[in-house]
């Protein structure tokens, strides 16, 4: 059960992020689509990270068994949290003047999303899966 672990304080990270997510992906069999679609929500959740929180981590983990590769991908944080939870996951919402599609976005891009958000921690979880061969 391979992982990585990128810490996310600066800008650089969420690019990191990515690549750790990306990495674990291609060496797991997924096609290119799917590991662009990986890549591109764990930076929407490292960057949410680190412009609402300061901080926070991305920890990629192999969760493959014998018929299906399964990555999952925890961002947490310890920031302010999120004030209204079901707001932040409908399309168009922002608090920040962007496109609000982050965290909706995010959601879209796997097969798995989960969020829980306090005021001091929040936590992503995104599984993407395909059957192996």
């Amino acid at each position: 059960m391979p992982h990585g672990q990128v810490e996310l304080k600066r800008s650089s990270d969420i690019v990191a992020a990515r690549q750790a997510c990306r990495e674990m992906a291609r060496a797991l069999g997924f096609g290119s689509a799917d590991q662009t679609r990986l890549a591109t929500a764990v930076s929407e959740l490292a960057r949410n990270a680190i412009q609402y929180a300061g901080e926070g981590v991305c920890v990629v983990t192999d969760d493959s068994d014998d018929e299906t590769a399964i990555i999952r991908v925890v961002v947490e944080d310890h920031g302010p949290g999120i004030a209204d939870l079901d707001k932040a996951l409908e399309q168009g919402f922002t608090t920040s003047g962007g496109l609000g599609a982050g965290l909706p976005g995010a959601r879209r891009l796997v097969h798995g999303f989960a969020i829980s958000s306090e005021p001091g921690h929040t936590i992503v979880q995104l599984k993407t899966v395909r059957k192996k061969w």
